[in-house]
């Protein structure tokens, strides 16, 4: 075997091609063997449509069909949004993809003195977002190439020696303003949660977007399975699937990407539940599952800083309480009145976990009283203890003849109509705004709180505008006669505890 003759003064030296995702995820001494076999090679296709790397005939075809038949981008495109079915390997891409851009930084340039370049994993909660940080670690813990990059270990990720952060961040936009990004992954981002927004995926994207500007070749990825035809996956989906710009959607079900998965197990679970499982392994939004209602109509009805209306003696108000057993749900309770037609919203009580029921009611009692009640309608299903709380306090419970669903529906038309006035409160838009409506058996819509929120503010408020609108006979107690044992509300009165989980819009 001849010997490699050493360069000579004077030689051309051809310097070795730059890695790439490809070469890296094939290389046995970097990612190539958490990524052996055919199983892979769907993946690889649109890894190379989202760096722009050259394609067989064979993969331009299957690029094709997944990405609504437009070309393979030439270059790297600065957002991916890979809609796929669950199990179809969407963390373990997006992790190698992490690990690989991270490693290759070499733009300390363009930091600013003391920063440092982020590769954030953005979740709905930390224990998700740490299932992506945890496959991104064990590549920087098993390739021995990367472990050395490793300089410190920090309570939400790790640093490393070139001067990049891999963290974990909640899915709150307030979290991610102020740092350089290199790459932004959005893990389950069709089911982005926050209880402080009504769109949280849309506020972390344009909150992500200008830190992304400062550092060329910075990229936003995002993976989930889909849900329901709203949010910004779905408008991702909506504006680029099959155009031919910047922006790479796929859309491929579970078997597409992950041929290991057995066909047998997604025929019984399709079986058992026709609608959710074909979202969930054959990447199909959902027919059954729709908003609501719109943010706009919404703000329209909000009283800009009007946090209570004080009791008045011409008035007659009702009341409608949401009751809850301590738990993870709060206590609520709201007042309103008819105005000309109108429904308004007086006076919200949230009292939040934890807290003793009996004392909870006694709280709202006093409320009630203020306003000259005597009663109160709620939840059916409130426990008999509750219903003797609010007796020992000197008020009535009434059970609602109408559940959550048809609560929503009667409130509904009110808004839309301009026929509701709410106070200025964030969380209980939200709540409203987060509302899903949901096709039932027998034609029957279910309108309810996403899985993982609440809807404890917007049920008693909805409850309360439809009694005060009509729906329910209104009391026949004026305010403020003796029977009532009105005391006058300045928001600071003993019937206003101050405990710390006790919120009232003033």
């Amino acid at each position: 075997m001849a010997t490699k003759r050493k360069p000579k003064a004077g030689d051309v030296v051809v310097a070795p091609p730059a890695p790439n995702i490809i070469t890296a995820l094939d290389d046995p001494e970097m990612f190539g063997r958490f990524f052996p076999g055919d199983s892979w090679a769907n993946w690889r296709t649109i890894l190379k449509a989202t760096f722009g790397l050259a394609m067989s005939e064979a993969e331009t075809v299957f690029f094709r069909s997944v990405a609504g038949d437009r070309l393979a981008p030439t270059s790297a495109v600065r957002e991916l949004w890979a809609i796929v079915g669950r199990r179809g390997g969407k963390d373990s891409i997006a992790s190698a993809i992490a690990a690989f851009v991270a490693a290759n930084f070499d733009q300390q340039h363009r930091l600013r003195p003391g920063e440092r370049a982020l590769v954030m994993c953005l979740a709905t909660d930390r224990e998700q977002a740490k299932v992506l940080l945890n496959y991104i670690r064990s590549y920087f813990v098993e390739i021995p190439l990367l472990a050395g990059m490793v300089t410190r270990e920090t309570a939400v990720g790790f640093e490393l020696n070139n001067s990049v952060d891999i963290q974990i961040l909640t899915g709150n936009f307030r979290s991610v303003r102020g740092r350089a990004c290199l790459l932004a992954i959005f893990d389950e981002v069709a089911f982005l949660r926050d209880e402080n927004s009504a769109a949280p995926d849309e506020e972390l994207y344009k909150a992500i977007v200008p830190a992304l500007a400062s550092l060329p070749g910075s990229m936003i990825i995002g993976i989930s399975s889909p849900y329901r035809k709203s949010g910004l996956l779905y408008k991702k989906f909506k504006k680029h699937f099959g155009q031919n710009d910047d922006v790479l959607v796929v859309q491929a079900p579970t078997r597409t990407l992950n041929p290991l998965i057995s066909q047998e197990m997604i025929d019984r679970e399709v079986a058992d539940d026709p609608v959710g499982a074909r979202a969930e392994y054959l990447a199909e939004w959902r027919d059954d599952i729709s908003g609501w209602i719109g943010m706009e109509v919404l703000e329209a009805a909000v009283d800009t800083d009007v946090t209570i209306r004080p009791p008045n003696i011409i008035t007659n108000y009702v009341a409608f309480a949401d009751p809850s057993g301590s738990g993870k749900d709060s206590f609520t309770c709201a007042v309103a009145h008819d105005e000309g037609g109108t429904a308004v919203l007086d006076c919200l009580v949230e009292i939040k976990p934890p807290f003793s029921t009996s004392e909870a009611v006694a709280q709202i009692a006093g409320v009630l009283k203020s306003y000259g009640l005597t009663s109160v309608t709620g939840d059916r299903y409130a426990a008999q203890f509750t219903v003797d709380a609010f007796a020992n306090n000197g008020i009535t419970y009434k059970h609602s003849e109408r559940d959550r669903s048809a609560i929503y529906n009667d409130v509904l038309p009110m808004l839309l109509s301009a026929r509701v006035r709410l106070l200025d409160d964030r969380n209980l838009v939200r709540q409203f705004a987060s509302l899903e409506r949901k096709s039932a058996a027998g034609g029957r819509d279910k309108i309810d709180h996403p899985r993982g929120q609440h809807d404890d503010l917007c049920n008693a408020a909805a409850g309360v505008l439809t009694l005060a609108s009509g729906k329910a006979n209104k009391p026949t107690l004026l305010f403020g006669s003796v029977e009532s044992g009105y005391r006058p509300l300045d928001g600071r009165s003993s019937l206003f505890p101050q405990a710390s989980n006790t919120r009232f819009l003033f």
